[in-house]
C-alpha cells in the first residue's frame, strides 16, 4: 500500500481513493494540483497498484489497511474522503464500519454494484479481459483509444494515459479488485452521526443509480451533472470545474 501526502499542509484533510485498475497519479491527474491548493491530500495506491509487485488481496483487507493509516497518522479522523468509482466502495465501508470517522464522504458517480459469488465470477470473466486488453496490436489500441475519446470526450493524451495505466498492472490484481468489489456489500440506510454523505451523480449513467444511493445511505446530498461516469476527471474543463466547485461546497457544509 502506498499513502502519499501532498498539497496544503494547513488545509482540511481529503483522502483520494482511485477506481478500478488505476493508481491515483492517473485517476486524479486532471485535478491533483487544484485540489492540493486547498486541501491536505492523502493519495492512496492499493496493494497491486502501488508498484511494489504485491497482488491486490480483497476489498476488506485493503479497507483495514486504510483504517490503520488514518488511525495512526490522523488520530482516526479525516475531514473528507473522495472515492472515484470503485474507490467509493472504500468510502462507504469506512463510513459504515465506524473504525474511523469521516466528516464528508464524497462518492464519485459510483455504480455500487453488489452481487453473489456466482454472478461476481461471471461478471469478472466478461469484464476483466476488457480491462487487461490494452497491450494488444497497434490496431486494437487505436480502436480502443477512439472509443474512449468518443464516449468520454477524452483528448489523445488522456486516453493514452488511462490505457497505459490499465495495461501496467497484473491481471491477478485487477481480477481480485473487480471480483471482491462486487462481494463487498453495503448495508441499507447507513447513517453515522457527524458524517455527511455526498454523491456526484453522472446523469447519463441512468436513474437506477440514484435509487442505489438512496437505498444505502440515509438522506445523501446528491449533485446532478449532465455527464458520463466520472467524466469530470477526463472529459474537459466544462465537466471538471463544476464538480470541483461542488467538492468545495461539500467540504464546507456543516455536519
Amino acid at each position: 500500500m502506498q499513502f502519499v501526502e501532498m498539497g496544503s499542509l494547513t488545509g482540511k484533510t481529503l483522502m483520494l481513493l482511485p477506481g478500478t485498475a488505476c493508481d491515483y497519479q492517473t485517476n486524479f491527474a486532471a485535478v491533483l494540483d487544484r485540489l492540493g491548493e486547498k486541501y491536505h491530500l492523502i493519495c492512496v495506491n492499493y496493494d497491486g497498484f502501488d508498484g511494489s509487485g504485491a497482488v491486490f488481496p480483497d476489498m476488506i483487507t485493503v479497507t483495514e489497511k486504510i483504517e490503520r493509516y488514518i488511525q495512526e497518522h490522523f488520530g482516526g479522523k479525516l475531514d473528507g474522503a473522495l472515492g472515484s468509482s470503485l474507490g467509493s466502495t472504500f468510502v462507504g465501508q469506512l463510513i459504515m464500519r465506524q473504525r474511523v470517522h469521516i466528516d464528508h464522504g464524497i462518492f464519485g458517480s459510483p455504480d455500487l454494484d453488489q452481487s453473489g459469488k456466482l454472478s461476481a465470477w461471471l461478471q469478472s470473466k466478461l469484464v476483466v479481459p476488457l480491462l487487461t486488453s490494452f497491450t494488444g496490436s497497434e490496431k486494437k489500441q487505436a480502436k480502443t483509444r477512439e472509443k474512449l475519446k468518443s464516449f468520454f470526450e477524452m483528448s489523445d493524451e488522456t486516453a493514452d494515459r488511462f490505457m497505459g495505466c490499465f495495461s501496467k498492472f497484473r491481471p491477478e490484481s485487477i481480477r481480485n479488485e473487480y471480483y471482491t468489489d462486487l462481494l463487498t456489500h453495503l448495508e441499507d440506510d447507513i447513517h453515522v452521526e457527524g458524517t455527511k454523505v455526498h454523491f456526484i451523480y453522472a446523469k447519463k449513467m441512468g436513474e437506477e443509480y440514484l435509487n442505489r444511493y438512496r437505498k444505502y445511505f440515509r438522506d445523501p446530498e446528491i449533485r446532478e451533472f449532465d455527464m458520463q461516469h466520472e467524466q469530470w476527471l477526463f472529459g474537459g474543463e466544462r465537466y471538471t470545474a463544476p464538480v470541483l466547485k461542488a467538492i468545495d461546497e461539500f467540504m464546507e457544509a456543516p455536519v
